[in-house]
């Protein structure tokens, strides 16, 4: 074995303090949970692993147990109808006031592996931080001093239909795949959890990241909405999505062009397309005020925009976009993000990425629309998915024949709110957070965004959480020098844990 495949597995076993061979009667014995033998008529249980561990996170020594498997989700009559696959990080001492953090991904359709392997887990997988593809396996597993374990237990849940959740036979996943009906069964598990865990009375905080910062919302008002009120401390967005009419990259929609302008200057700023003295703070600062004073007003006069008008905002954005004067004049002063992947570098034979459009890629052919694929995504994702089904199944020792559903395993969404009484062309769930801020005084809004990121633009996020009605003094914005998911960055993944370690002990 090389020296350095030596010391990864010594630093494991330090990280492991211990983690015994887990089988179905261990399981048992320590949970009082098994799954059904074969051949019997017994009511199914959850599979479950339990190991111990001790880690080094933010310079504190900590020992924790990992439960690893499932929760059943029941109807009225106590039948099981779904199980929610959920890691638990808790740790040893059973302190009923510690914090707990529930932590999901979005998609929707995506399992929580992304938050858990990539930014707040106890082991990581370590993948190039200079936005360059992930290459092949094998992909290094290693400690992770950026988890959170010092100041909170973790639970990273997979809805209905990702990770290694499912419906049980007999139950049609649908019910489960909708923005309401999704965040209803996220708010039953953390019930649950609440329950088996006696952590009723602790701090409680719940994050998500992409569509997960939707069904944040959504899930916060499953939980304070009610009568039955589960009151969080605070919600930590991560790379945030929550109003999709504001956001919807589609003709006559002309709010989506203002929104995405500042992104488009960052990546043609990173890429050295524009001649810009500054910094990327500097340049977003700055590209936020003159889309909302100056291109968003020229845009809303449509064909009624007097020429020199157009002339000057033309010159501009060509200035801040880095995509010429000629181009923008025949796409009528309007760069959708899909255009803009493919025409930034076209010089270059380069697409850049949506998720991080520090990432770049290379086409079948340079003379199309917009890019094959998103370089961003296909850069990193072969590595999470072997990390994820790796780490499970050895170390947490769980034992399932089940295949890890990364992402893509929900289809059919219901995007629509309240039962369907609120149209669904105009999904905005921000509204459910400025409620709950107005009915908690104790609640807070952690936000995190990238500047590089295309699939929920930071100026988008800002838009979304800065209308009436919103408390300014309990919303907090850090930024990102990456994208969507600002955790492969090495410097961001230890920013994003100080920011968010630091928005945890304020409370």
């Amino acid at each position: 074995m090389p020296t350095s495949r030596i010391a990864l597995a010594c630093a494991l076993v330090a990280l492991i303090a211990t983690s015994q061979p887990v089988t179905a009667q261990s399981r048992a014995a320590e949970n009082g949970a098994t799954t059904t033998a074969p051949g019997t008529t017994e009511a199914p249980r959850p599979n479950r692993s339990v190991t111990r561990h001790s880690g080094t996170f933010n310079g504190v020594r900590v020992d924790y147990r990992a439960i690893t498997g499932e929760t059943f989700l029941t109807d009225e009559a106590g039948k099981p109808k779904a199980a929610i696959f959920s890691t638990s990080y808790i740790r040893e001492g059973n302190d009923p006031n510690r914090p707990v953090t529930f932590l999901f991904n979005g998609g929707p359709g995506s399992g929580s592996l992304w938050l858990h392997m990539g930014a707040f887990g106890p082991v990581r997988v370590g993948i190039p931080s200079d936005a360059r593809d992930d290459g092949a396996p094998p992909y290094p597993m290693l400690p992770n001093p950026d988890s959170l374990l010092d100041v909170t237990d973790l639970v990273f849940i997979d809805p209905v239909g990702t990770g290694f959740s499912y419906a049980m036979p007999g139950t049609d996943p649908s019910e489960y795949w909708g923005v309401t009906q999704d965040a209803r069964s996220i708010a039953q598990f953390i019930r649950l959890w609440l329950n088996e865990h006696g952590r009723w009375n602790a701090p409680k905080y719940l994050g998500g990241e992409s569509y997960g910062t939707t069904r944040s919302a959504a899930v916060l008002n499953q939980l304070e909405g009610q009568y039955n009120d589960v009151a969080l401390n605070g919600v930590l967005l991560i790379s945030t999505v929550l109003d999709f009419g504001a956001g919807a990259d589609t003709p006559g929609n002309e709010v989506s062009y203002a929104l995405n302008l500042p992104s488009m200057a960052a990546t043609a700023k990173f890429h050295g397309k524009i001649d810009y003295p500054g910094t990327v703070e500097q340049l977003t600062a700055e590209t936020r005020q003159w889309a909302m004073q100056t291109y968003l007003p020229a845009l809303m006069q449509g064909n009624a925009l007097p020429p020199e008008q157009r002339a000057t905002v033309r010159a501009q954005l060509s200035r801040y976009t880095g995509i010429s004067e000629a181009w923008l004049d025949r796409a009528d002063i309007r760069i959708t993000p899909q255009r803009f992947y493919k025409e930034l570098l076209r010089d270059r034979g380069l697409t850049v990425g949506r998720l991080d459009s520090r990432y770049t890629g290379v086409d079948a052919d340079s003379a199309g629309e917009g890019p094959d694929n998103d370089p961003s995504f296909y850069g990193i994702d072969a590595g999470y998915t072997a990390a994820m089904n790796a780490y499970a199944r050895s170390t947490l020792g769980y034992e399932t024949s089940r295949n890890y559903v990364t992402i893509g395993g929900v289809r059919g969404w219901d995007w629509r709110l309240n039962a369907g009484r609120d149209s669904d062309t105009y999904m905005n769930v921000a509204p459910y957070i400025s409620t709950a801020l107005r009915e908690n005084s104790g609640l807070r809004i952690f936000v995190g965004q990238g500047y590089y990121d295309f699939a929920t633009p930071f100026f988008a996020a800002e838009y979304a959480l800065t209308r009436s009605g919103f408390p300014r003094d309990r919303i907090q914005f850090e930024y990102y020098d990456s994208g969507h998911m600002m955790y492969i960055r090495d410097e961001d993944r230890a920013k994003l844990s100080r920011d968010i370690r630091a928005f945890i002990r304020q409370r």
